[in-house]
């Protein structure tokens, strides 16, 4: 058994460690599956954080930018809060170490992504900005002795006393045995669910653990349905497969087909600096159509491609693809989560001592369509929330001994390859940048045939995950945002709202499918 005097935090992402830094010198343990800061998608984004920090960008304009490419749900308060912090938490990253693009004279350079009315990227080398940012967050925490680092854990049940949430048992991934973690608050910051879908721009351990947590132990779950797929992932082999940063459409990239002819003016009066959901549905019509979706940086970036974008030019060349004389390919790949763990302001939950932050939470900032580069804005002001409300609480230690049922057993589960494939091939098939009844409805049936297979806790939690998003994209019976069903394909008044689900109502969308009479896919 593991004993922890106060605040436990389960994922090693930027949010997790941000907000335990924040609480310094409060004692804090984080638990996370992969070294801190490996395992996270914040080290894999390549823009960088939105933050109105140059001449002429004010709040307002980010907000105004926010507010509309989240098709009519983001929640306007919210997001004007975030707007205001981001250049607060911005100067934080720098003490922390992180190096920021610069001028000259010590200002930031920014740069402009899509939908974006101003040029107010912040990035570090063009696309390493993620990078950039966690290697620094991970050497401030190791550098904070009030932070315990728990590495090589996996976080599996929630315990509860008297409806709030008092312990966190957690499983050790080398030996599978178990422990209880008590504390007086929990912070769920475990990232998003990129990996329940065959093609993503996540890393393994984004298979949406945090949410399938934190729906059991009673929260409700909001906005599952919006599931922002890149529209530029690199179309090669690999898993994850790698993105074209939007910040090369920034620089003036296009996006061409087959034949060399620009395709996004026909799709948007934006062009290839259209919302992502927008782009990400032309490059699959494309590439349906056996037209192939390509993205051209030869003009815009040519020979300074190794030097302004190197990790994407490194992995251009090992594909035997030179971006400065040819096309890139790209695909549409799942890369975040605007749904989630429903919080209010300050990072809370609908369950008493459970907070989460980052992608694993649901805040309403991003509505249906999340803005370029406001998920590490977002990650960082509500860690910072969080750390502030939880500087009230006093640490109530106790000792919950861990019940015998609890202390053995592995992470994997029966036939778990093929089980996790099929899971991942159905949620690609079905529940993709495309969506219909008929669909969905098949997907819950083959994910409810795939959870009652022999599977671990933390098995049948990425499949709860998948549950929920399924369900709740049958549900939204409209087109909105990155939510796009083919059955629907226009926006309904009567659904801007946004989705609110607990396991009851994902349980019951599951059973209802198994005799769903849906009409013919069109």
């Amino acid at each position: 058994m593991l004993q922890s005097d106060d605040i436990v935090i389960l994922g090693g992402g930027l949010a997790g460690l941000f907000c335990a830094l924040k609480l310094a010198p409060r004692p804090v343990t984080v638990v996370t599956a992969a070294p801190i800061g490996e395992g996270a998608s914040s080290a894999w984004a390549q823009g960088g954080i939105a933050a109105a920090v140059s001449d002429g960008d004010t709040p307002e304009k980010h907000t105004a930018d926010t507010v509309a490419a989240g098709a009519g749900l983001v929640v306007e308060r919210i997001a004007r809060q975030m707007a205001d912090e981001a250049g607060d938490r911005v100067r934080d990253l720098l003490e922390y170490g992180v190096p920021f693009d610069q001028d000259l004279e010590g200002a930031l350079v920014c740069s402009r992504e899509a939908a974006h009315s101003e040029n107010r990227v912040v990035r570090v080398k063009g696309d390493q900005a993620g990078q950039a940012i966690m290697a620094a967050i991970a050497a401030a925490v190791r550098d904070t002795p009030s932070i315990r680092v728990l590495e090589g854990f996996v976080g599996e049940e929630i315990v509860k006393t008297r409806h709030r949430a008092t312990g966190l048992l957690v499983r050790r991934v080398e030996d599978g045995h178990a422990f209880l973690l008590t504390t007086r608050a929990i912070v769920i910051a475990t990232g998003g669910i990129g990996t329940l879908f065959a093609r993503t721009t996540n890393p393994p351990q984004a298979c949406g653990q945090g949410l399938a947590l934190a729906v059991k132990a009673g929260a409700v779950l909001a906005d599952c349905e919006f599931v922002q797929f890149h529209p530029t992932a690199i179309d090669v082999p690999g898993d994850p497969t790698p993105l074209a940063s939007e910040a090369l459409r920034g620089e003036g990239g296009i996006l061409v087909d087959g034949t060399g002819h620009r395709f996004m003016a026909a799709y948007h009066a934006q062009a290839d600096l259209a919302p992502r959901d927008v782009v990400a549905r032309a490059v699959h019509e494309q590439i349906e159509r056996g037209k192939g979706a390509y993205l051209d940086c030869r003009d815009a970036v040519g020979d300074r491609f190794a030097e302004h974008f190197p990790s994407i030019f490194r992995v251009c060349m090992e594909a035997g693809i030179d971006p400065r004389s040819a096309p890139i390919p790209v695909v549409p790949a799942a890369h975040y989560h605007m749904g989630g763990i429903l919080v209010d302001a300050t990072g809370r939950t609908t369950v008493d001592g459970l907070w989460a932050c980052g992608e694993a939470a649901s805040s309403g900032a991003h509505g249906a369509n999340r803005l370029a580069s406001n998920s590490l804005l977002e990650s960082v002001v509500f860690a910072d929330r969080i750390a502030r409300d939880l500087g009230g609480l006093l640490p109530v230690p106790a000792l919950i001994p861990a019940r015998d049922s609890e202390t053995s057993g592995g992470l994997e589960f029966s036939n778990g390859d093929a089980n996790r494939a099929e899971l991942r091939a159905v949620m690609s098939a079905k529940v993709s940048v495309v969506r219909h009844a008929t669909g969905l409805a098949e997907a819950l049936q083959t994910i409810s045939a795939i959870e009652r297979a022999a599977w671990s806790q933390s098995g049948r939690n990425t499949v709860l995950a998948a549950k929920a998003i399924a369900a709740s994209a049958l549900l939204r019976e409209e087109s909105r945002g990155a939510h796009f069903r083919s059955d629907f394909p226009d926006p309904r008044p009567e659904w801007a709202h946004r989705t609110f689900l607990t396991l009851t109502d994902i349980n019951r969308a599951a059973q209802a499918s198994q005799n769903r009479s849906a009409p013919d896919a069109a």
